[in-house]
């Protein structure tokens, strides 16, 4: 059995305390860098305001890269994930579009 230890990642200026198994740090961390910046990325561009529309967005956006890999034929999403996915797509931009605070760009 796998020992758990904290750590530390630091995600859009803040910092995250997670417990994850010692072998999965270096993954953690990884992830923890990818998803920062991700989330810098949609921060700069302006389009979207406030830490927690930007988190979702990041997430939206890695999730359909994930979904719609074509140069990875072994990462492969079931009907049911796609329709899931993309009917969130949908209720966030229809979220965003009625949001006076998001500038159209």
């Amino acid at each position: 059995m796998s020992s758990s230890n904290s750590v530390t990642v630091q995600i859009l200026d803040k910092e995250y305390s997670i417990i994850c198994p010692q072998e999965e740090r270096s993954n953690l961390i990884s992830a923890a860098r990818y998803l920062d910046g991700k989330m810098r990325e949609i921060r700069s561009s302006g389009k979207v305001i406030g830490a927690d529309r930007i988190a979702v967005m990041a997430a939206l956006n890695i999730t359909h890269d994930l979904l719609h890999k074509e140069e990875r034929p072994d990462i492969q999403a079931s009907g049911s994930t796609r329709e899931q996915v993309r009917d969130l797509l949908d209720r966030v931009d229809l979220v965003l579009a009625d949001d006076p605070d998001i500038s159209k760009g």
